[in-house]
């Protein structure tokens, strides 16, 4: 048996539109903000790939991840500041949105709410960093021979 965890980023889930929220504003998840398909992409890749004991997904993820591990305490202020305000768009919240703490918010017969949130037009369909872990081997090489090609190129033109 393994077990492989895959480090997400902020999805746009529906959640954030049934969410029971004390803030102030419309709830949002912390930007940048990825598409469902794929977090749903990274999850697939590591059941078919469970060598590794981790899988970070988008940029911001690998930053958050870094950052605690070297600089735990600069994240904590940097968060402490920040946090709260980009958890929230700006617009007012809906008093009459559903929430789901105590039943469920589509309900029976209600609303199917789907796998997509209300911020399509702010979420990325693409994730460059997911691309390369997905192809590191690949990358790994030509890295390695751009670098060498690099090198015998310098030390040929030193000579």
């Amino acid at each position: 048996m393994r077990v492989t965890m895959v480090q997400m980023p902020a999805v746009n889930t529906p959640q954030f539109s049934w969410v029971l929220s004390r803030l102030p504003e419309k709830a949002q998840p912390v930007p940048p903000i990825y598409q469902p398909e794929v977090a749903a992409r990274a999850v697939v890749f590591a059941a078919e790939h469970p060598r590794r004991r981790e899988y970070w997904v988008g940029a911001s993820t690998v930053g958050t991840l870094l950052a605690n591990a070297v600089v735990p305490g600069l994240l904590d202020r940097y968060l402490a500041r920040t946090g709260f305000a980009s958890q929230q768009t700006g617009e007012d919240r809906d008093q009459d949105q559903p929430a789901n703490l105590w039943e469920p918010a589509d309900g029976t017969g209600g609303r199917d709410f789907g796998a997509h949130g209300a911020f399509d037009g702010r979420s990325h369909a693409r994730s460059p960093q997911q691309w390369v872990a997905h192809r590191y081997p690949q990358v790994a090489a030509a890295l390695a021979g751009t670098l060498a090609v690099g090198a015998a190129a310098l030390v040929g033109r030193r000579r």
